[in-house]
């Protein structure tokens, strides 16, 4: 529900709950802060935006808005909190004292806080807002392509208009400024057995009133439900896509896997004899109808099996191929040329550098938002929010360092490092070269941290991208799976020397697993996946410039200039977010070397119960 009462923007704070959990804070349409909930409460994938919400007190005593951003109603009885009626969210916000308390204690539980804006119905266009704003596009066409994105109370035409939920799964949704945003065409996933097939759809909008649009309505699944399937068949966890599209290039076609994607009339669909989707969460492949996808050789590691390599190479090769489809559906559907892309497979960066050959000729300009997972969401709630009651056309910079700030003192900074048994050093860039060159690794710790996925210098380990077994020694002290690729930072100048961007000008985001130019693999093995390919960012002096002076040091002194780059974790943990966090991974690592750029200090934590730190 929108306030009546339209006022100064001020501060409007934005949270999301899912597996991607967060929360935004805008100042008058600025970004103040946007981040996930496991950075700050250390839980993977930490579905509250509880911690993240809090951390607004830190910026202001008072909010003039809060933003609903979840995928469920916030009036569902298991979310209230107590007896005001409060959704949980709106109640810790009025506990803080960050929104008005009530003149009266007990209220209906279908009334809402004044100061509170419910947008969970609309999951899929708050993903379009925040690729939107980023985008740089005067107008544009959406594509969002997520699992399962909010739920509908649908009644169907056919079959005696009988009721059954649905979750929307691909939509097409055509976007203007200040904030028009109106669905064309969406792929509603249900559980019902029945095939509804197309259906003219008339749904509520919270802030526009209601919308219709054509839907296809199908138990069959879309391109992430089928990515979520053979994830799982390789072992992982359903949201564990980035580790199948990182063992997809150690398969190869196979005859035998069965085509995952078939065409129903006017559109392809996943076959349910194959891929049976679980809604709202995960989905299973059928094994049982296919002597190829039952075997097993090697059960105490999926991966090792070539029918699960094969049949993630499948997956990957038919999913780009449809998102292609999609695309071209989206621009077909509205006239435009500009896409911006996003939802969950907007990460997959195999998939995101094949579009740019497939398109080549077609005139058709793309932007792949960065953070496409849930936790964008947040952003483009509070973005969405603020042009609706400012009517403003102003563009939002799609950069990433948006976390929290954070200062350290000199004390501070020993106090942590002696928490940790750590010592702490005056050091230089060249000092930290010197432990690179002795191939150290270098974990580095600098300014707000990149909202999203990728690491893009501010929390990220460094090594030596020419070590050939650089590879295999870094997973082996994450503690990540062998087959894991690793990203490169390069020097924005020297990309198109080392790379291949299919006429992009540069990568600063990391959204793109790019072809090396030819004779590179050799000069860079670490960070090469076994095809050819490199998940690069580029950076420049006003991006990033501690950053990038570092690595300009680098190629003075190894005329490399890229060093291998990858999130500050360990397998299974989050990012890192605080001085405490950082100094705490060290302390249960191997790895001994922290570098803070701002203040010229070099943290050193020994941990004698690990492997040494040099494999040489």
């Amino acid at each position: 529900m929108v306030p009546n009462a339209i006022r100064d923007t001020g501060y409007i704070l934005a949270v999301t709950r899912g597996h991607n959990a967060g929360s935004c804070l805008l100042k008058d349409g600025k970004v103040v802060f946007a981040i996930e909930e496991e950075r700050l409460s250390r839980k993977k994938y930490d579905g509250g935006p509880y911690a993240s919400l809090i951390k607004a007190k830190e910026y202001t005593d008072k909010i003039d808005y809060l933003i609903i951003a979840h995928t469920q109603l916030t009036t569902d009885t298991p979310n209230r909190v107590d007896f005001s009626g409060d959704d949980v969210y709106t109640g810790i916000a009025r506990k803080l004292g960050l929104i008005e308390q009530y003149a009266k204690p007990l209220r209906q539980i279908e009334d809402h806080h004044h100061q509170v804006v419910d947008l969970a119905s609309i999951h899929h266009k708050l993903h379009a807002a925040c690729a939107f704003y980023r985008s740089g596009f005067d107008s544009a066409v959406a594509l969002i392509v997520d699992g399962a994105g909010t739920f509908y109370d649908l009644q169907v035409n056919e079959y005696g208009g009988r009721s059954m939920t649905g979750w929307e799964v691909e939509s097409i949704i055509n976007c203007d400024y200040p904030s028009e945003f109106h669905t064309m065409w969406k792929h509603i996933g249900t559980c019902d057995s029945h095939e509804f097939g197309e259906q003219l759809i008339t749904m509520p909008d919270p802030l526009t009133g209601t919308e219709a649009y054509q839907s296809i309505i199908t138990d069959r699944a879309g391109i992430v439900k089928a990515y979520e399937a053979v994830t799982a068949y390789c072992g992982f966890n359903n949201i564990e896509a980035g580790k199948t599209m990182g063992l997809f290039p150690y398969g190869k076609p196979n005859a035998k896997i069965p085509k995952l994607f078939r065409n129903y009339g006017r559109y392809d669909l996943a076959s349910r004899d194959i891929v049976v989707p679980t809604y709202p969460n995960g989905a299973r492949l059928n094994q049982g109808l296919y002597e190829e996808l039952a075997t097993c050789d090697n059960e105490d590691d999926q991966t090792k099996n070539q029918n699960r390599r094969d049949a993630a190479y499948t997956l990957q090769i038919e999913t780009q191929e449809e998102m292609v489809k999609l695309i071209r559906k989206s621009v077909e559907m509205t006239d435009k040329k500009d896409v911006v892309i996003s939802g969950g497979y907007g990460l997959n960066c195999v998939a995101n550098y094949h579009y740019l050959e497939a398109l080549k000729d077609e005139g058709i300009n793309l932007y792949i938002e960065p953070m496409s997972n849930d936790g964008g969401t947040a952003v483009g709630a509070a973005l969405l929010f603020y042009h609706f009651i400012s009517g403003s056309k102003e563009k939002t910079s799609n950069g990433l360092y948006l976390g929290p700030a954070y200062c350290y003192s000199d004390e501070d900074i020993l106090e942590t490092a002696t928490k940790y048994n750590g010592v702490v050093t005056d050091t230089t860039q060249d000092n930290v070269v010197d432990l690179l060159e002795q191939r150290n690794i270098v974990t580095i710790f600098q300014g707000r941290c990149e909202n999203g996925p990728r690491a893009l210098g501010n929390r990220s380990i460094l090594y030596d991208p020419t070590d050939p077994d650089g590879k295999d020694f870094v997973n082996s002290v994450k503690h990540r799976e062998y087959f894991r690729p690793f990203a490169g930072t390069i020097l924005e100048e020297d990309v198109h020397e080392w790379f291949d961007l299919r006429g992009m000008k540069d990568s600063p985001h990391m959204m793109y697993a790019v072809n090396c130019q030819p004779g590179v693999k050799e000069k860079i093995p670490a960070i090469i996946h076994v095809d050819d390919t490199c998940r690069i960012q580029t950076v420049n002096e006003e991006q990033n410039p501690n950053y990038y002076n570092l690595i300009k040091a680098w190629k003075e002194r190894t005329g490399i200039p890229i060093v291998f780059n990858t999130s500050f974790n360990l397998g299974g943990d989050p990012l890192v977010e605080t001085l405490d966090h950082a100094c705490a991974t060290l302390a249960k690592s191997s790895i001994e070397y922290l570098y803070l750029p701002e203040y010229g200090k070099l943290i050193t934590i020994k941990n004698q119960s690990q492997e040494t730190n040099n494999p040489e």
